[in-house]
C-alpha cells in the first residue's frame, strides 16, 4: 500500500506549481507586510483584513468592468482598503471599542458592503482580460519570467516606499505609539491619529492585495478574504522564525524584516501546495493554516522556555 503511494506521487506535478506558488506568494505578501504593520509594529489585534482583501478585490474587478485601466483600478482598491482601516480605527479611537471588537465589526459590515459594490456573490473579468497587472495566463505562457521580474520589482518598490514610510515622522510616531502608548503620549504624539493611520496603511495594503489577486484569478468573491488573516500571520511568523536572526543587527533591518516577510508567504505556499501534492484531503487545508501558524507562534516561546532550564540546570 505504502508502495502504491508512492508511486502515485508525481514529482514534476510539484515542479509544475512551484512557479504559481512564487506569484501567489509575491501577491499575498503585500498583504502579510499589512498584517505585519498591524500586528507587530502597532501591536494592534486587526482582523478586518478578512473583510478589506475582499473590497479591495470588488473595487478593483468592478471598475474592470467598467471600463477603466486595471492599473489605475489598484488604486481605488488601495483606498477602499484605507476606508475600511479607517473606520475600524474610529470604532477603536473615537468610540472607545476594543481593538479586535471594532475589526471584527468592520469586517461583518464589509460583507454586506462588498455584496452592495458587486451586486452579486462574485463577479469576473476572465485572465484573458488585456492590460492586468497580474493573471494566471503569465504564469504559464512564455513571458512568465518578464512577468515574474515584474511582480519582483514591484514588491521591492513597495517594501522601500513602507521602509521610507516608517522613517518619516508619522511613521517613527506610529513605531513609538506600538512600542509604548502612555510614552509616545508623554512625548506629545497623538497616539488616536497614529493608529488611525497605521489600520488606514496596513488596510490599504491590504486592499491593494485584493485588488492584485483578483486580476490574477480573473475574478472577485465576496469570501475571497475569508481567512486571509491567518495566510498573513503565517507569512510573518514563518520570516521572523526562519529569517530572524539573519534580519537582525543590520544596517537595514527593517527593510531586510519586510523583505522576508514575502519569502515567508512564498514558503506558505509551497508547504500548502506540498500538503496537497501529498493527497491530504482538501477539506483539512483550513486547519493545516491554524496548525501551521500555532506551531510557528510556539516555536519562539518553547525556544526561550528551553533556553532558561538549561540556564537554570547549570
Amino acid at each position: 500500500m505504502i508502495i502504491n503511494y508512492l508511486t502515485s506521487l508525481d514529482p514534476t506535478a510539484l515542479l509544475r506549481a512551484l512557479p504559481g506558488n512564487v506569484a501567489q506568494g509575491l501577491i499575498w505578501g503585500i498583504m502579510a507586510v499589512g498584517v505585519y504593520i498591524t500586528f507587530r509594529i502597532l501591536d494592534f489585534p486587526d482582523l478586518t483584513v478578512d473583510g478589506s482583501l475582499a473590497t479591495g478585490g470588488a473595487a478593483a474587478v468592478m471598475l474592470i468592468q467598467g471600463g477603466m485601466d486595471p492599473a489605475l483600478s489598484l488604486v481605488f482598491a488601495f483606498l477602499a482598503g484605507m476606508a475600511a482601516g479607517f473606520v475600524t480605527g474610529i470604532l477603536h479611537t473615537g468610540l472607545g471599542i476594543p481593538g479586535i471588537l471594532a475589526s471584527i465589526l468592520t469586517q461583518i459590515s464589509l460583507y454586506s458592503v462588498n455584496l452592495r459594490i458587486m451586486g452579486k456573490s462574485n463577479q469576473s473579468i476572465g485572465i484573458t482580460q488585456t492590460g492586468l497587472v497580474a493573471s494566471l495566463r503569465y504564469v504559464t505562457d512564455d513571458g512568465r519570467a518578464l512577468f515574474f521580474l515584474k511582480l519582483i520589482l514591484g514588491c521591492l518598490l513597495l517594501i522601500a516606499a513602507v521602509y521610507w514610510t516608517f522613517g518619516t515622522e508619522i511613521g517613527s510616531a506610529i513605531r513609538a505609539t506600538g512600542c509604548n502608548p502612555q510614552m509616545a503620549r508623554a512625548q506629545g504624539i497623538n497616539t488616536n491619529f497614529t493608529t488611525v493611520a497605521a489600520l488606514m496603511l496596513s488596510n490599504g495594503l491590504v486592499g491593494l492585495c485584493g485588488g492584485i489577486y483578483a486580476q490574477y484569478q480573473g475574478s472577485a468573491d465576496v469570501n475571497a478574504g475569508r481567512g486571509a488573516i491567518v495566510i498573513g500571520l503565517a507569512a510573518v511568523i514563518i520570516s521572523e522564525v526562519i529569517f530572524g536572526k539573519l534580519c537582525s543587527g543590520r544596517r537595514f533591518t527593517f527593510a531586510y524584516t519586510l523583505a522576508a516577510v514575502f519569502v515567508g508567504a512564498i514558503l506558505y505556499y509551497v508547504a500548502y501546495t506540498l500538503v496537497l501534492w501529498l493527497q491530504m484531503p482538501s477539506d483539512y487545508m483550513k486547519l493545516f493554516s491554524a496548525v501551521v501558524v500555532t506551531c510557528f507562534l510556539a516555536v519562539p516561546y518553547l525556544k526561550e522556555k528551553y533556553t532558561v532550564k538549561r540556564r537554570m540546570a547549570r
